[in-house]
């Protein structure tokens, strides 16, 4: 049943089942009221038609007419316009719509004109300057703002809190509005930083890769949609030029989870080393649903493909290695906007080496990193993603890797939440 917008209707008002005549005109009877001034209707006739009063419709046409000619043209005209003789002008229609008494060549001055789209969006522009404040009781604001300061606080993006508390009931674009007006005592500044990228200029002619055709990025996107749909990415992550230790990433596309592995140099058999330890914590068959198409970049660490391949139990090779072409990570494009969501809690240029991490502090960060929801996942995480794919494959990584979901009041993306972990340990911060 509809708002009931008026007590008494005026004569002449015809009330549907919805009780409209009251109600805010809309863009559809704009359009049945400049038609029905162009056939010359009368008000009463033209409110009928529309279900509004004859009241409505006259304050409508008054209020959003606009001059027709000269320098003013499109001009809202004023309440009470000076100069005016035209009757048509003084009185209903009050525009010039459908006049036959003058030719185009009229030589009055004054000239008006009623338009549906000019008056919805004078409408339009004025509901939305009109609007002030926050239309919640002062109470329900302060809880609302403890939660979300501590979420922002945590490292947490304006998607991901409205994503995980629906009970608010609010936009992203919505908080950061909020924080524009200083409502929460907080800035933008204060969010997680929206990360963009430049398109690229002057890009030189791909080169193919070294390792043979049969493993270019072409044979790759050769394979059916279902396999590369299903590949893992895989890239090296670096601290300080001088560090020994790196870190090892493998982006698992179809549910982007992304996990860590602790290299104690950047070299072909460091990788492939750490690929033998998680497949035989993983197990060889868990291991080659997950990572069986690997697709990474030609670096000097992944050059020895046949160390890679290799499975630690014998036998048939555990995956499938395809390189991108030369100068053309882009291909992996996952992968490295992934890396943003790890520097987060390990950033650059905040003086962190890496050769002070441990197998711990990777565990704690690829927890909280893969438990974030995500928008493309239907506000899933990464984690509870795999688990409803493949729930045998999840738990034997979270196991191999001491990898747990994180729930989202418990998420900490912040270098201080790695360094209070470590703290708990005995250990001294990253930075």
């Amino acid at each position: 049943m509809g708002m009931r917008c008026g007590s008494n209707l005026r004569e002449g008002a015809i009330v549907d089942g919805d009780n409209r005549a009251y109600c805010r005109i809309d863009k559809a009877d704009r359009e049945a009221i400049q038609n029905g001034l162009g056939k010359r209707k009368g008000c009463r006739e033209i409110a009928r038609s529309i279900g509004r009063s004859p009241a409505a419709v006259t304050e409508e046409v008054r209020r959003h007419r606009t001059w027709k000619d000269g320098e003013r043209r499109g001009e809202i005209v004023p309440s009470d316009p000076e100069d005016v003789s035209c009757s048509h002008l003084l009185r209903w229609p009050w525009t010039c719509n459908g006049c036959t008494a003058y030719t185009r060549k009229c030589g009055r001055r004054q000239r008006m004109e009623y338009k549906a789209a000019l008056a919805q969006a004078a409408s339009e522009k004025t509901r939305s300057e009109s609007r002030r404040g926050i239309n919640r009781r002062e109470e329900d604001f302060e809880r609302i703002a403890f939660e979300i300061r501590s979420a922002i606080l945590d490292g947490k993006s304006p998607g991901q809190i409205c994503l995980a508390k629906p009970h608010l009931g609010l936009a992203p674009s919505t908080l950061y509005r909020w924080a524009e007006r200083g409502y929460f005592s907080m800035s933008p500044m204060d969010f997680r930083r929206r990360v963009g990228y430049r398109p690229r200029k002057g890009q030189s002619e791909r080169r193919p890769t070294s390792h043979g055709e049969e493993r270019s990025y072409a044979a790759f996107c050769a394979l059916p949609e279902e396999q590369r749909a299903r590949a893992c990415e895989m890239d090296t992550v670096l601290g300080k030029a001088r560090d020994e230790q790196c870190l090892l990433t493998l982006f698992l596309r179809p549910c982007k989870v992304q996990p860590v592995l602790l290299l104690p140099k950047k070299a072909s058999g460091a990788v492939a080393s750490a690929l033998d330890s998680l497949e035989r914590a993983m197990g060889k068959h868990p291991f080659k649903r997950l990572f069986g198409i690997i697709l990474t970049d030609n670096g000097v660490e992944f050059a020895d493909t046949a160390a890679i391949e290799a499975s630690a139990f014998g036998g048939d090779a555990r995956c499938k290695v395809y390189y991108c072409d030369v100068r053309a990570s882009q291909q992996k494009g996952a992968c490295e906007r992934n890396h943003v969501e790890l520097r987060k809690m390990l950033p650059k240029r905040r003086g962190i080496s890496f050769d002070d991490l441990t197998e711990r502090d990777c565990a704690f960060v690829m927890s909280h990193v893969n438990s974030q929801p995500r928008p493309s996942l239907m506000g899933m995480s990464p984690l509870g993603m795999l688990r409803a794919a493949d729930e045998e494959a999840r738990d034997a990584l979270c196991a191999a890797l001491g990898m747990e979901e994180i729930p989202f009041d418990a998420l900490a993306l912040t270098l201080d939440a790695v360094n209070a972990q470590r703290a708990e340990r005995g250990l001294g911060p990253l930075a």
